[in-house]
């Protein structure tokens, strides 16, 4: 059991586990969420979920868990491909006592099964490791943790531009992405970024280092 912005997240299913770094954006994300909240919802007497966000390469859901429990008028989906995090997103919502009105889980490889749905904000944090840095890896992550969740081909972009290629047409407007990234990457992103037709700023973690995007058409 860990902690991921006040959330209780079991990782008993071995599925990919949540870093500093993650919880940092994650937080920014939340507020900027919230913001948006307090702009759109200040008329009604009750929540409606009317806020719609995407936790995709979900993992063990702390990004979707951590909004739906600070915030009150979003409903969030959960997309993954692999069933152990299903499995594992499922037992997070409840151990945070979740109400299943407020979200989805969806198996899907990126966007193949969400057909037309929009968001106001997608959340995103993909594989990103470059297999040519493999043995920078330390030992114990890659005897613990999935390879599926952490590699993505040689250069670390195959899930990345795979998910920045179909992301935007899955944008509510003025709607927003959230996406973690590895420094070392910041350049090709900047160039299929640009390809795209995104408008976007990089960001830095708490190590100073470039660590997330925000993204938006």
């Amino acid at each position: 059991m860990i902690k991921f912005l006040g959330c209780k997240i079991d990782v008993s299913k071995k599925v990919f586990l949540p870093r500093p770094e993650t919880e940092y954006w994650t937080k920014i994300a939340i507020k900027d969420i919230a913001n948006f909240e307090s702009k759109t919802s200040h008329s009604l007497k009750k929540p409606n979920y009317n806020i719609k966000v995407l936790d995709i390469f979900a993992g063990t859901g702390c990004i979707g868990i951590a909004v739906l429990k600070h915030t009150k008028n979003t409903f969030v989906d959960f997309v993954d491909i692999d069933e152990e995090s299903l499995d594992q997103i499922l037992i997070n919502l409840s151990l945070n006592k979740i109400s299943p009105k407020r979200y989805r889980i969806i198996k899907s490889n990126v966007f193949a099964n969400l057909g037309g749905k929009r968001y106001h904000f997608i959340l995103a944090n993909p594989p990103y490791v470059a297999l040519e840095r493999k043995n920078e890896v330390d030992k114990e992550v890659l005897q613990k943790e999935p390879h599926n969740a952490l590699f993505a081909g040689k250069k670390g972009l195959s899930f990345i531009k795979k998910f920045l290629k179909e992301a935007k047409d899955h944008l509510k407007p003025y709607g927003k992405i959230y996406m973690e990234f590895d420094p070392r990457q910041i350049g090709e992103l900047r160039k299929i970024l640009i390809k795209k037709g995104y408008q976007f700023e990089f960001r830095k973690d708490q190590f100073k280092k470039w660590r997330y995007l925000v993204a938006w058409v």
